[in-house]
This record gives C-alpha cells, sequence and structure tokens, in this order.
C-alpha cells in the first residue's frame, strides 16, 4: 500500500515524499504501528504527511470482539490494517506545484490538459484562423489528449492566457494570422513558460512529447529542492539553525518520547513558529556510525536516523 501510495504521488502528482514509518508518539493511537510517505512544501519549508498506512494488530479486535474461524474451527482476534487517500493529496500537489499565477498541474492528472487559442487580427478573416484552430483541436482529442478550443469573442487573447495559466492547463498552442501562413502553431508550457513554433505536421507528435516532457521536469525540479532542503544534523546546535532556515532536518535519535517532547518543545519559536516534530524515521537510512550519540539527549545511544521538521 505505501508504494501505491508513493506512485500516485511520484508518478501522477509530480511530487516527492519520503517513505518511513512513524515514531511511538506519531503513530495512529492504538495501532502498532505507521508507516507514511512525507513531502516537503519548499514555499514555507514546512513538510506534510501525504498519507499514511496503519497496522492496527490485533488491539481493535480485542475491544470489539472481531474474530474469525481458523482451520481447525478454533476462535481468533482477526489483525486490521487501516488506509487511505484523502484531499489532501490534492492540497500538497497544489503547494508543491503552484506559483504566483495560480495553479501548475501535472499532465497525467490535469483534466485539461491542452488548450488551443486562437488570435484574431485586423484584416484576418476569423473565421478561417477559429476554423483551423478548431481542427487542430479534432486532431489532438483524437490522438487521446484532453484538449479544448476557446474560441470565445468576448475575451482578449491576454484575458484567455490568464485564465487558463489560472487552472493550471499544462500546454498552451497560439494560433495567430502569421501561424496560418506558414502552417504552424506556437507552443507556451504553463510549468516554466517556455515557447515553440511547431508544425502542423509534428503537431500531435510535439503535444505528447512536451507534456511528457513536462510531467518529468515538475518531478525532477520538486525533487531536486526537495533534496537541497534536507540536511543531516548530528547534534543539537545544529539542529534549530537548520530548522528555522526552512529545513528538513535528518538527525540520529534514541528514539525515547520523552526527547521528542523535549525537542518540540524547545524548539518553538518566539515568533509563534511551530515545534519540530519527527515527520517519519525513512526506510532508507544513511550509515549510522558505531556510537553516534542522540542529537538531542547526548548520553543516549542514537538509534536510527530521524527526519525531523515543522509540520501541516
Amino acid at each position: 500500500i505505501l508504494d501505491l501510495y508513493r506512485r500516485v504521488f511520484e508518478d501522477l502528482l509530480c511530487v516527492p515524499v519520503i517513505p518511513g514509518v512513524k515514531s511511538e508518539k506519531e503513530k495512529f493511537a492504538g495501532g502498532l504501528y505507521t508507516t507514511t510517505v512525507e513531502a516537503y512544501v519548499p514555499a514555507n519549508g514546512r513538510a506534510i504527511q501525504g498519507a499514511t498506512s496503519h497496522c492496527l494488530g490485533q488491539n481493535f479486535a480485542k475491544m470489539f470482539g472481531i474474530e474469525y474461524e481458523t482451520e481447525e474451527r478454533a476462535r481468533a482476534l482477526v489483525w486490521q490494517n487501516s488506509w487511505g487517500f484523502t484531499t489532501r493529496t490534492i492540497g500538497v500537489m497544489v503547494m508543491v506545484h503552484g506559483d504566483d499565477k495560480g495553479l501548475v498541474l501535472p499532465p497525467k492528472v490535469a483534466p485539461l490538459q491542452v488548450v488551443v487559442i486562437p488570435l484574431p487580427f485586423k484584416g484576418c478573416d476569423s473565421s478561417i484562423l477559429v476554423g483551423a484552430a478548431e481542427e487542430l483541436t479534432a486532431e489532438l482529442k483524437a490522438a487521446g489528449l484532453r484538449v479544448r478550443c476557446d474560441a470565445r469573442e468576448n475575451y482578449t487573447p491576454g484575458w484567455k492566457y490568464n485564465h487558463w495559466e489560472l487552472k493550471g492547463v499544462p500546454l498552451r498552442i497560439e494560433l495567430g494570422p502569421k501561424d496560418l501562413e506558414q502552417r504552424s502553431a506556437r507552443f507556451v508550457r504553463r510549468d516554466n513558460g517556455a515557447k515553440e513554433d511547431v508544425s502542423w505536421q509534428r503537431l500531435v507528435e510535439q503535444a505528447h512529447f512536451t507534456l511528457e516532457q513536462v510531467q518529468k521536469d515538475l518531478l525532477d525540479r520538486a525533487t531536486k529542492e526537495r533534496d537541497q532542503n534536507v540536511v543531516e544534523v548530528r547534534n543539537w546546535e545544529g539542529f534549530l539553525p537548520a530548522l528555522d532556515a526552512k529545513k528538513l532536518v535528518l538527525a540520529p535519535w534514541c528514539e525515547e518520547t520523552a526527547v521528542e517532547e523535549w525537542v518540540k518543545a524547545n524548539s518553538a519559536g518566539g515568533d509563534g513558529a511551530m515545534g519540530a516534530k519527527t515527520l517519519c524515521i525513512p526506510f532508507k537510512q544513511p550509515v549510522l556510525p558505531e556510537g553516534t550519540m542522540c542529537f538531542a539527549a547526548p548520553d543516549k545511544p542514537a538509534k536510527r536516523w530521524t527526519l525531523w521538521g515543522r509540520s501541516y
């Protein structure tokens, strides 16, 4: 289940996540253990829990008397799990990719992948221009893309650009009188604003390629930004400065709840900044040298590297 979560976040939403297990303090109350995928929001340096999967063990079966009959016809308590996505998944995607213009949607999940906008000009027969735009739209739609032609006459091209940028449509195709003469169209990417003139002959092929590239670039960019903001810290003196610099902190920890609570209380800022908490104990662990002590309790041996941060 956890890998399914990861694939949805990374392969569809282009949001890199760190899989791991929750601490005893942060796990689902009453459960045996909780696994999670954690994401990073670069705009404010906070972490956000992507999705969790809980092994409830037999605790709830004992409380509610949930039993099954074994092959030996004996009664036994069931083992239970609990998992599921929520709408926070969409919120995470919006916060990771969005910019000052509005949404930035990965092509695989965008309701509308391409918008075609004819650009009328004085002296040009707009009906011919719109007709060509609609033909190109039909070709793209026949090739399996989610596309719309915006030929509304009561809005200017600039207004339409802003409108579809706000909605996060990954690719805009502009068609003006000169494009009509040259049998080409201009591609404009939503994620980085890159522009490219493409011939009608290559239009469908290039649209598919561009959308695939947008999908890849969004994940690569988010991953690079996340990785640049995860730092290793081995002592308390380095922990707070990293936290205040809006970093996620990977630190050796003794895995004691009392120490975890101390860190949260003593990392809260006087300006109202919340205290840090454990996000997860990552499954992928750096080497922990023998004799490494806990970053927040130097008299206690560290057990594993743990990811800390200020979180939603």
